[in-house]
């Protein structure tokens, strides 16, 4: 698995996410739990993964949507 994106926006996730089913291609968010160890105010990032061989492809597409990814 290799990081896609990492956001405080649940807005960007749940975007991606819409983005990259429509692609066929599975993708994980973690520390998507993590808001009750923060209090629920937005301070930690979550971080989207993907697998290895479909980065190249989501990089793609969320480049085409105007979203920002990790390099």
């Amino acid at each position: 698995m290799k990081e896609l994106l990492r956001t405080n926006d649940p807005t960007i996730i749940a975007f991606a996410s819409a983005l990259l089913n429509g692609e066929g291609i599975d993708c994980f968010v973690l520390d998507a739990n993590i808001s009750a160890l923060e209090g629920s105010i937005g301070v930690l990032p979550r971080r989207m993964m993907v697998a290895d061989r479909d980065l190249f492809l989501a990089r793609a597409t969320m480049r085409d949507n105007g979203v920002a990814v990790s390099e």
